[in-house]
């Protein structure tokens, strides 16, 4: 199965929790990787994407309207907007929060399964509300892979553990595994690569 994007919904301990898994990505990531973290305002040197960008060697950076997805690149919801993805471009949106965040990981990853269904990747980690359960669930729901933070080790259990309520996960794993599992998913073993 061919993969065009990875969704991943983070609050409390997100930081350290997206980046550990975005830098278990290979530089020649073969689909695009939308993150929704939780966050307030930032100043502009300590933004999210300075700071994950120290992770990985994929660019990062956050979402502007209307931007086209392009692949091989990670892409962040910016501070109080809701991140919606099309067939190809993103939209922001200043709609009320939902499940008191904006940006919400619902909202993302809803917009992603209408959008791409079954070639969408979800990821829930760390965080100390509900957001994100429903959006996991449609992801599933439409055929696309759930991926759930063991909650024993996530720093919040709330978010992770809602999303197993909320749906049948295909993987319940470590933080510490989830990146080689998504590399797995999106990176085809050496055998099956076409020789050129």
């Amino acid at each position: 199965m061919q993969y065009d994007l990875i969704v991943i919904g983070a609050s409390w301990g997100g930081l350290n929790a997206v980046g550990e898994i975005l830098s278990a990505l290979p530089e020649e990531l073969g689909c695009t990787v939308v993150v929704a973290q939780h966050r307030r305002g930032e100043t502009p040197e300590g933004g999210l994407a300075a700071l994950l960008a120290l992770r990985t060697r994929l660019p990062v950076a956050d979402v502007e309207d209307k931007s086209p997805i392009e692949s091989g690149r990670v892409y962040l919801a910016p501070p109080d907007y809701h991140l919606l993805i099309e067939q190809g471009y993103f939209a922001l949106s200043l709609d009320e929060r939902v499940n008191y965040a904006r940006p919400s990981i619902d909202v993302l990853f809803q917009s992603a399964a209408d959008a791409y269904r079954e070639r969408v990747v979800g990821v829930i980690l760390t965080g100390s509300n509900q957001d994100g359960a429903v959006g996991l669930a449609r992801i599933k729901s439409l055929g696309g892979v759930a991926v759930v933070q063991d909650p024993r080790s996530a720093e919040r259990h709330e978010m992770p553990s809602a999303a197993l309520a909320a749906t049948h996960a295909d993987a319940v794993l470590p933080l510490a595994e989830i990146g080689p599992f998504l590399y797995g998913l999106i990176v085809p073993p050496a055998g099956d690569r076409v020789q050129s």
